[in-house]
């Protein structure tokens, strides 16, 4: 899930519990156990010899044609939703499970785990000075549940049942059921202002364009915009939060701008230019031979990763199984012993990459060997529904070994198409009614060009005719949303702690939602039961094993052909920037940028 959580649980240090008692605490924890104490100063990632001023320039891709972050319509700009709203906590990225207060300056969850109540901070307030009250929170769940907006939002946000506003400054959030994270997830809420002149912004499909109704509560405000093309934001120098302990030392640049360029070649070149101060280098043969030059040897650009401890999730070449061509499993665990993984990362990628494993994978929760205990016990609800791999087989993508592997690959791939009903007569692979494979492959970067030409050709051994087309960053995402595509690379972003967004990911429920992510289209009595364990977990046992259970099931319906991953971030930047000297542990390239400083 993308920019929107570490999922995180409530801290109990209390041991001796009644059925009336509740908890309140400056910070929350699934595990118990906070770092920073109530009278924490600041976050030990950043430092207080931070000093806020100087203009940072950064790039992105493509174009955007609306400032809302949440209408389902249209592109919002990098940086409106970091920059110009609030969460009522905020997360640590050097804990894996924890959220320390923003707007909500106490969080208090109820004994039955069915309601949480929030005490705003009394100095809380919008850009405009409009204290950030309770009915701005109530409001803002009122706009997230409805049906204007994106609706990952109505799946994350479903079990909410309502809310009661008590006072200005204190509401409490229902839930339809206990839920281990959704007192977590609701606190990780962007809010909203209510106000009467601007709230129409966020029921309209598109979002409008008017910088002036974007109003939030967070550290800039946006001071231009020239539309598609760049947008300029200021820091807000009567910010009310400067001073709170999960906020000093961090966004410390005056003004960010973020200039759009049509992609990541271009790109380069424009800050090799001195065009913008900091990119995140996605293509493996742009970090190995082209991030370089006389500025690099100069000591004027610096080239340099850094490490993380992110979930890796899963990254792949989606089967839209909505179309009849990849309704079979045979056929798509066929499609995926067609990537050659070792020779793309050896002759392509400069064998930068990790192959994906798992659907969570470089986790914990990833399905290791065979399943048992309760994950097993999980599974054998459903044992005549699920293939026997699920049982027999540990998770492993498929491997070429040494000069015939491939080939064999091939061959194994040739022998489930026949099962499946696919022949090859002259050249072309058929089907029994004399009806060609064929599919096409719709990419939004040109970089992934190469790596599917070499898939493509693999795949034409088999007789399969697949065409790889690479289209303008609105179109791309527009068809994405509507699942107007035979076959995409998708990723799929996890936390320490999955939860919600899992229905989004392959729930039935969401396989014809327009904009959800179920873009494999995948409908499983199975896999909807495990994501509902996975949501409903009532400890880290019920947790793990419903994830790996999941995984299971998800990697042996061969929704997608595995990719890679890497457990560094790759980031190009000017000699412009000081940084604090603890790296955090859980984070992106956009919040790490947001603890440095210009010199």
């Amino acid at each position: 899930m993308k920019r929107l959580k570490t999922v995180v649980y409530i801290v109990c240090s209390l041991l001796c519990v009644t059925h009336t008692q509740s908890f309140a605490s400056h910070g929350i924890s699934i595990d118990g156990v906070l770092k920073y104490p109530a009278d924490f100063t600041n976050f030990d990632y950043v430092s207080p010899r931070a000093v806020k001023g100087e203009k940072l320039t950064l790039h992105e891709i493509g174009s955007f044609d609306k400032l809302n972050p949440y209408s389902l319509k249209g592109e919002a700009p990098l940086g409106v939703d970091e920059l110009i709203f609030e969460p009522l906590a905020v997360s640590s990225m050097d804990e894996p499970f924890a959220l320390y207060g923003l707007l909500a300056e106490d969080i208090e969850l109820a004994a039955d785990k069915k309601s949480v109540t929030y005490t705003l901070n009394g100095k809380a307030q919008f850009s405009t000075g409009k204290p950030v009250t309770s009915s701005d929170v109530a409001y803002t769940i009122d706009v997230l549940k409805s049906a204007e907006v994106h609706p990952y939002y109505n799946y994350y946000y479903q079990d909410i049942s309502g809310y009661k506003v008590l006072d200005d400054s204190r509401i409490q959030v229902l839930f339809k059921q206990p839920n281990r994270e959704l007192h977590m997830i609701t606190s990780q809420m962007k809010i909203l202002p209510n106000d009467l002149e601007i709230n129409g912004f966020w029921l309209q499909g598109q979002g409008g364009v008017d910088p002036g109704v974007v109003v939030g509560s967070g550290p800039y405000i946006i001071n231009e915009m020239s539309l598609g093309r760049t947008i300029s934001y200021r820091r807000n120098k009567n910010y009310w939060g400067r001073d709170l302990p999960a906020r000093k030392g961090m966004y410390n640049f005056d003004d960010i701008v973020v200039k759009y360029y049509k992609d990541q070649v271009i790109a380069l070149e424009a800050f090799k230019a001195g065009e913008f101060d900091f990119m995140s280098v996605n293509i493996a043969k742009q970090w190995a031979r082209d991030v370089s030059g006389e500025k690099f040897k100069e000591g004027l650009l610096i080239k340099k990763t850094f490490q993380h401890f992110n979930n890796a999730g899963m990254q792949g070449f989606t089967m839209n199984t909505r179309i009849e061509l990849f309704e079979d499993p045979r056929v798509r665990k066929a499609l995926g012993l067609a990537l050659d993984f070792e020779w793309i990362n050896g002759s392509l990628f400069h064998n930068q990459y990790t192959r994906n494993d798992s659907f969570f994978s470089n986790s914990y929760l990833a399905a290791r060997g065979l399943p048992g205990g309760l994950e097993l016990s999980y599974l054998n609800e459903f044992k005549d529904q699920l293939p026997k791999e699920v049982f027999t087989i540990p998770l492993s993508p498929p491997v070429v070994k040494g000069k015939r592997g491939a080939r064999k690959n091939l061959l194994e791939a040739k022998k489930l198409l026949q099962q499946a009903g696919w022949k090859v007569r002259q050249g072309k692979l058929l089907n029994g009614e004399g009806k060609e494979f064929v599919f096409d492959i719709l990419l939004a970067s040109p970089a992934f060009e190469r790596v599917m030409a070499a898939y493509v050709k693999n795949l034409k051994k088999l007789g399969i005719t697949a065409d790889y087309r690479t289209v303008d960053a609105a179109l791309y995402v527009d068809r994405v949303k509507r699942f107007e595509f035979d076959m995409i690379v998708s990723s799929y972003g996890q936390s320490q702690s999955p939860g919600n967004e899992q229905r989004s990911y392959w729930h039935s429920s969401a396989a014809d939602k327009v904009g959800s992510r179920n873009y494999a289209g995948v409908k499983s009595e199975v896999v909807d039961n495990l994501v509902e364990k996975v949501i409903y977990a009532e400890n880290q046992e019920q947790l793990t094993a419903s994830c790996k259970a999941l995984d299971r099931v998800l990697w042996y319906g061969y929704y997608l052909v595995p990719n890679w991953y890497l457990a560094v971030h790759r980031l190009a930047y000017t000699d412009e920037f000081l940084q604090p000297e603890v790296l955090p542990l859980y984070y992106n390239p956009f919040q790490l940028l947001m603890t440095w400083w210009k010199k």
